[in-house]
């Protein structure tokens, strides 16, 4: 039993945590090498891409898809995809991809001369399932060692903290005073039956001795 409650909230937890790192904004230090629009046919890994762009046709099973190719500093390629999010989830009303593209066609570089960019962006990439994150902005740094403190990921995953721990002191202060004292009348009464149960037994024992007895 305590294992299997310990496995619940493992689950629930990585769940929890699978959802914020999937849905926060993180940011990558890169140079950008391309730009490009690819034609893409979605399969089971639909659901990693965002809608249609506002104002084009929705529900296809394929379409074209902006994509951002770069290098990290280590010389690790990484691809981003450029897709408008609009009015749904996650909430970064998103409706200006076009005029991304050519943002991060403007800061295209050589390795020679490099232009270091900071790519804020959502989601994960993963070859296997071919599914790429979601630049949001990118904008020019000096250098790919530029300090980037991520005040929104604190601020939520802040708030999100203050209102698990008082849900979680509500429910204790709740079952405190309403669950623990009901369970603990049901255990009583429990226990006085089981009492009186033994009583009964002790005297039709005593009655079935005095019988024999005889």
């Amino acid at each position: 039993m305590v294992y299997a409650k310990w496995i619940f909230w493992v689950l629930v937890w990585t769940v929890v945590a699978s959802f914020f790192h999937y849905t926060l904004p993180q940011h990558d230090v890169v140079r950008i090498v391309n730009t490009e629009v690819r034609r893409v046919d979605f399969g089971e890994n639909s659901i990693f891409w965002a809608n249609a762009d506002l104002g084009q046709t929705a529900g296809t099973v394929n379409r074209d898809i902006r994509f951002i190719e770069a290098f990290y500093d280590n010389d690790r390629p990484m691809v981003y995809r450029n897709e408008d999010t609009g009015w749904g989830w996650p909430p970064y009303f998103k409706l200006d991809s076009s005029n991304l593209q050519a943002e991060a066609r403007d800061l295209v570089s050589t390795k020679a001369a490099p232009q270091w960019v900071v790519v804020r962006h959502y989601g994960w990439r993963n070859e296997f399932l071919s599914i790429f994150p979601n630049a949001v902005s990118v904008r020019a740094v000096d250098s790919p060692d530029v300090r980037i403190i991520p005040w929104i990921n604190i601020i939520i995953l802040g708030l999100f903290a203050a209102l698990f721990y008082a849900i979680w002191v509500r429910w204790r202060r709740f079952r405190a005073a309403r669950i623990d004292p009901v369970l603990e009348d049901i255990g009583e009464s429990w226990d006085a039956a089981g009492d009186a149960v033994e009583d009964r037994r002790g005297r039709v024992r005593r009655w079935l001795d005095s019988w024999r007895s005889k």
